[in-house]
């Protein structure tokens, strides 16, 4: 069995067995690499025996695929069916057509959804797509829409256990409303380890179809004063730092004692509490039931199923309400959920349908100047050959989950909607290799959940992306991300009409500085701190600062002297009216810039050398707006955007 064999094997598969690295030198993914990613997507070649079942098994695909997706108005080829074949076609509203294929090809259908095709003894789901996603120039009516990034737990109120939950997203979002905001941009909300609290950051999730009830006001469903009666002595530290571990034991202790009191009478009684909580668990079908069991399972004291099924009917009735609240307040948007790109291997959602996932390897990032050594994030995707057999399942599932509640949607690294890159198991980052996804039907899939749902769709896009990638972003309505310390070249920073026109603009994101934390070169300390700041890194940064001023200057912005280092409020103030005046249909502030904090929420490749995901505001969540420099640029916002 030859070397070749096996890359061939590999380039059918999708592995790519070369790449390029930022700088453009090329390298060959090695063959124990391969062989390694090759099973990892159940096509082994240890053998040549193995190798030709392998083949073989990829020429003929999957035996009947249960899905098939098209767009709008697009005749539709069938493999394997003979051209004049009858068939009836039942779309999804309930209106029936009969049918005859014309050359093995379904006629055009105009109404997007998942139609069912019966043809041949068999019975096909036909995703009809639309042809762009739901876009925010499309719901904007002509304005520049403007809002908020907030990370959920760092917002404080009053009895909220030392962590921020929906409560005080509304108390943000609502005072956010009266100001002019269309859109409040959260941190990702999914389910986590409630059975271990230690594992706290939000992009390693165990599910990404169910949410993190620490994020939760539990009296948006049962009311003030049963929380109250649950609540005791209410842990509500004043700490700038949120202690998980016990601050989640806290609560989840209270949660604990809701249940059970609501277990003993409205369950037992029947009252219309328990008749919304018994339709939640009929409504969240097989998908619940199991991620309920998977944490039942891993409890430590024993908790009932019943009780985790009620902690996601919790969390389901409170970003509801939010959502609900933030329409009624008059966003055009209101809440845009966060997508992690992966899944915690040993989660959930892995468990309860592991043939849709990859295992035996990890989701990560080659070799780059800022990552010499690659990255490697311990997380596990969707794997490509899974999506095809099971009809898209779990990925439809997925999407439509994280838009049940919101008006949008960021995917995290939105590459992975082409490619991603794979980590082989006790392999380093530099061992990877690209994989390649169905791209083209999980974007129309994209644009169809984004109408159905009513939700526009931002991708992250940053970093080193393919030109036709953005491109096909571009038409099919997805957004991009353009974030201030990357619009430029070496030279120079970019003026705002250089931005796109139908990307999201931002100052910054979680994963980098604020802009008082850049000014002040906050994040270089950090970086000195951990050893990899190079000598000339604060003579770059001052080049930097007088490049930007430069910028805003011109932008009109900005005039005078750059202010100094320690002193970066004219900057901050600067940065968000630059911003806004973007051509982006949409820009989206981090509230870490609207109130002129110098810490960045994430550090990238730390793990305890940095608070990743445990800052709190100082102040009240509803009173965070108010703070004179909020409020300067909150009106810079408004007025730039018009």
């Amino acid at each position: 069995m030859s070397d070749d064999a096996i890359r061939d094997l590999a380039r059918q598969a999708g592995i790519a067995v070369d790449w390029q690295d930022a700088t453009g030198a090329p390298h060959q993914v090695s063959i124990g690499s391969l062989r390694h990613l090759l099973g990892a997507l159940d096509l082994p070649c240890a053998t040549t025996d193995d190798l030709r079942d392998s083949v073989e098994r990829l020429q003929h695909g999957p035996a009947e695929a249960p899905l098939i997706v098209t767009m709008v108005d697009t005749p539709t080829r069938l493999p394997g069916v003979a051209g004049g074949t009858a068939a009836e076609l039942l779309l999804e509203d309930g209106a029936r057509r009969t049918l005859t294929l014309g050359s093995a090809l379904v006629p055009p259908i105009a109404e997007p959804g998942y139609h069912r095709l019966h043809v041949a003894g068999r019975e096909i789901t036909l995703a009809v797509a639309p042809r762009r996603c739901l876009t925010v120039r499309d719901i904007a009516g002509g304005k520049k829409l403007w809002g908020i990034g907030v990370q959920i737990y760092s917002l404080r109120r009053s009895g909220d256990y030392g962590i921020g939950d929906m409560t005080g997203v509304r108390a943000l979002a609502t005072q956010a409303a009266v100001e002019g905001a269309d859109a409040l941009a959260l941190s990702p909300a999914h389910s986590l380890f409630p059975f271990d609290p230690s594992r706290y950051g939000p992009y390693s999730p165990s599910n990404r179809l169910f949410f993190n009830p620490l994020l939760v006001d539990a009296t948006d469903t049962l009311g003030a004063s049963r929380v109250k009666a649950a609540m005791g002595t209410a842990v509500d530290p004043a700490t700038p730092l949120i202690d998980w571990n016990n601050a989640a034991r806290a609560k989840f202790s209270m949660f604990r004692r809701l249940f059970d009191d609501f277990a003993l009478h409205d369950l037992q009684q029947k009252t219309p509490l328990a008749a919304s909580f018994d339709q939640f668990k009929r409504e969240g079908g097989i998908r619940l039931e199991k991620h309920a069991h998977f944490e039942a399972q891993h409890a430590e004291d024993g908790a009932p199923v019943d009780y985790f099924i009620f902690l996601q009917w919790l969390a389901d009735t409170a970003f509801a309400r939010t959502q609900g609240a933030l329409k009624a307040a008059g966003m055009k948007i209101g809440l845009i959920t966060d997508l992690a790109i992966g899944l915690d291997p040993g989660g959930s959602q892995v468990n309860a349908k592991p043939e849709d996932f990859l295992t035996g390897v990890s989701v990560g990032a080659p070799p780059d100047p800022f990552n010499t050594k690659g990255q490697n994030w311990g997380l596990t995707s969707f794997s490509p050959r899974g999506l095809l057999t099971s009809g898209f399942d779990s990925f439809i599932a997925t999407l439509s989950a994280n838009m049940r509640h919101a008006g949008g949607v960021r995917i995290d690294h939105a590459m992975g909607l082409k490619r991603l890159w794979l980590v082989p198991e006790g392999g380093t980052p530099a061992d990877g290799a690209f994989l390649d996804y169905p791209s083209e039907e999980m974007m129309r899939l994209l644009a169809l959940e984004s109408r159905r749902h009513n939700a526009v769709v931002i991708g992250e896009d940053l970093g080193t992306v393919p030109s036709d990638f953005r491109q096909r972003c571009r038409d099919i309505g997805l957004a991009g991300m353009d974030v201030l310390w990357f619009q430029r070249d070496e030279n120079r920073f970019f003026m705002p009409s250089e931005w796109r026109d139908d990307a999201v603009a931002m100052t910054s994101t979680h994963d980098l500085p604020t802009v008082a934390g850049w000014w002040e070169g906050r994040d270089l300390e950090l970086r000195r701190g951990l050893g990899s700041l190079t000598p000339g890194d604060r003579d770059e940064r001052d080049r930097d600062r007088s490049a930007l001023w430069q910028t805003f200057t011109e932008a009109g912005v900005a005039t005078g002297s750059p202010p100094p280092a320690d002193q970066p409020i004219a900057a901050i103030d600067s940065a968000v009216a630059f911003v806004a005046l973007a051509p982006a249909p949409l820009a989206l502030i981090p509230l870490e810039d609207i109130i002129g904090v110098a810490d960045q929420p994430n550090l990238p490749g730390t793990i305890h050398e940095h608070p990743n995901w445990q800052r709190r505001f100082a102040k009240p969540a509803g009173e965070l707006l108010q703070e004179p420099g909020a409020a300067e640029r909150l009106r810079l916002l408004r007025e730039n955007r018009q």
